[in-house]
C-alpha cells in the first residue's frame, strides 16, 4: 500500500469505521472447538429486538462520512427469525450488506436466492480444513465438510461474492496449502485466513508459533499468484511481510528472509506453478484493525474494538455506534497508534499495528506488543530458549 493511500485510509478510519460486524444472535446449531462467540444452541436473553435492530441500522445511516457495511454474523445470524426484516430495512437506508451464516440446514438456496434479490451480494463460509477429517474433527458434525463444499458451489453459482474464512490453528496448519488448492478448484475469489485468537472456546485450542505464522504469511503472499485475493484477521503483520517481500522482487524469499520448515512444506505442497488459466491477483488487504476502521457490536448491542476483544467500549442503546467510535479513549489510542514494546519501535506500525486482541488475551495490554508477530520481544525472548 502506497503512503499516501495509507494515510487517507487512517484518516477515514477517524471519522468512520469501513467494517460494523453485528453478532445479531449467540444462536448456533454447531460446535466448533474455536468458537469466538461461544455460540450457543438457543438465543440468549437481552438479544437486540427487531425494533432496537431497526435504531441501531439507524445510527448506522447517520454516521458522518462514509457509510460502512454492515457485516451480519452470530452465532449463526441465519438463526435470527427477523434477519430478512433488518436486510431489508439497511438496504431500505442505502446501507450494504453481507452475511456471514453457518452451515447449516437454515442455509437453503431459496433463502439465498432472496437475499439476491433484496441487494445481498457478499457472503462469507468458513472452511476449516481440507478434507473430512480435520474440517469435521473441528467443526464437530460429521458429514459437515461436504455440506460446506455444497454451500460455497450453491452460493458462487447463485452469483454471490464468495469470501472463505479459515481459521488457523496447530492442528491444522499443514493443510494451508491443499485449502488454497480446492479454493480455487472451487472458484472461490478471497481466503480470509484468522489467525487463532484464545478467546471463546477457542482458549482450549493450540495456536501456532510466531515462526509458524511468519512462515505462513510468506505462503500466503505466494497463494495469491493462484488467483485467490488473500486477507488476514487478527494477524496484520501479514501486511508487513507484504511490504518486505515487495521490497525483495519476485526470487525466492527464503534467500532473502529467516522462514522455517512450514514455509517449505506449506510451498511444495502448493507446486511450482499456478494454473495457466488463473489470472493473478494482487496482494492487498485494507490497513485495518481492532478499532481501527473495524468495530464489532455484540448480540446485546455491547460495542467492542473487534469480536476477539472483551472490553466493553459502550452500548448501542444507550450512545449511537458513531460516537462511541469517534470518542471512545480507547479506540482513539488504537487509532492513534499509542504502543508499547516492539509495536511501538517496528516501522511498520501504521500499515499493521499488531493484534490487539491477542495482546490483550496474552498479556492484558491491549496496547501491548502482538505476542505472534517474530519481531516481537516475547518472540524473540521464546527462540532464545530454543536455541
Amino acid at each position: 500500500m502506497r503512503p499516501e493511500t495509507l494515510a487517507r485510509a487512517l484518516r477515514r478510519y477517524d471519522r468512520a469505521p469501513h467494517l460494523v460486524f453485528w453478532e445479531t444472535t449467540k444462536a448456533c446449531s454447531l460446535a466448533c472447538r474455536h468458537c469466538r462467540a461461544s455460540a450457543q444452541t438457543r438465543a440468549l436473553p437481552g438479544e437486540l429486538s427487531t425494533q432496537e435492530g431497526f435504531e441501531f441500522i439507524e445510527q448506522l445511516a447517520d454516521i458522518d462520512g462514509a457509510t460502512p457495511i454492515l457485516i451480519l454474523t452470530g452465532g449463526d445470524c441465519f438463526a435470527r427469525p427477523d434477519l430478512d426484516t433488518m436486510i431489508a430495512y439497511a438496504r431500505e437506508r442505502g446501507i450494504r450488506v453481507g452475511v456471514s451464516p453457518s452451515v447449516t440446514e437454515q442455509l437453503t438456496r431459496e433463502r439465498l436466492a432472496r437475499l439476491y434479490e433484496m441487494g445481498v451480494r457478499s457472503i462469507s463460509l468458513s472452511l476449516d480444513g481440507s478434507g473430512p477429517q480435520s474440517h469435521d474433527g473441528i467443526r464437530g458434525i460429521v458429514g459437515h465438510f461436504d455440506q460446506t463444499v455444497e454451500a460455497i458451489l450453491m452460493t458462487r453459482d447463485l452469483g454471490f461474492r464468495v469470501q472463505v474464512n479459515t481459521t488457523v490453528m496447530e492442528r491444522n496448519a499443514t493443510e494451508l496449502a491443499d485449502v488454497a488448492t480446492l479454493l480455487v478448484s472451487l472458484g472461490v475469489p478471497i481466503w480470509e485466513v484468522f489467525f487463532l485468537v484464545g478467546v471463546g472456546r477457542g482458549i482450549d485450542v493450540r495456536e501456532i508459533s510466531p515462526q509458524d505464522a511468519e512462515d505462513i504469511c510468506h505462503f500466503l503472499v505466494d497463494v495469491t499468484r493462484w488467483g485467490l485475493t488473500v486477507r488476514t484477521v487478527e494477524a496484520p503483520f501479514f501486511r508487513r511481510v507484504q511490504a518486505e517481500r515487495a521490497a525483495t522482487g519476485d526470487g525466492n524469499p527464503s534467500e532473502h528472509f529467516d522462514l522455517g520448515p512450514l514455509y517449505s512444506t506449506l510451498r511444495a505442497r502448493l507446486g511450482d506453478q499456478p494454473p495457466a488459466v488463473v489470472r493473478a491477483t494482487p496482494s492487498h488487504s485494507l490497513a485495518t484493525g481492532d478499532g481501527r476502521g473495524v468495530v464489532f457490536v455484540g448480540y446485546d448491542g455491547a460495542v467492542h474494538a473487534s469480536g476477539f476483544l472483551p472490553i466493553e467500549l459502550g452500548n448501542v442503546r444507550e450512545t449511537s455506534i458513531g460516537e462511541i467510535y469517534a470518542t471512545n479513549e480507547l479506540l482513539t489510542a488504537l487509532r492513534s497508534g499509542e504502543l508499547s514494546g516492539a509495536c511501538a519501535e517496528c516501522r511498520f506500525r501504521q500499515l499493521c499495528g499488531g493484534s490487539r486482541a491477542r495482546a490483550y488475551a496474552r498479556s492484558g495490554r491491549v496496547l501491548g506488543e502482538d505476542p505472534l508477530c517474530v519481531k516481537s520481544e516475547w518472540a524473540q525472548r521464546q527462540r532464545l530458549r530454543i536455541r
